[in-house]
């Protein structure tokens, strides 16, 4: 089964080592592990996750409007 080519695009772009290096990811990972280790067993889990959840959608949504789709160069994103 075939993606769409919205959703193909989208992938390529969480999932290239353009838009990330490396280190930040083993950071970012790092902070998750350390965060549900902290937060294991009490209400604040789901919490700051949703919260984190509702940050990253907000941040993605500016850069799509930004960028037009990433169609244009805004921010560290270079797309020439």
């Amino acid at each position: 089964m075939a993606l769409p080519p919205v959703i193909r695009r989208e992938l390529e772009v969480a999932f290239s080592t353009k838009s990330q290096s490396v280190t930040f990811r083993i950071i970012k990972y790092i902070l998750v592990v350390v965060l549900i280790y902290l937060l294991w067993g009490t209400g604040w889990l789901w919490i700051v996750f949703g919260i984190i959840f509702a940050l990253s959608l907000m941040l993605h949504f500016l850069y799509r409007y930004k960028t037009d789709g990433w169609r244009k160069d805004y921010g560290m994103w270079k797309h020439h």
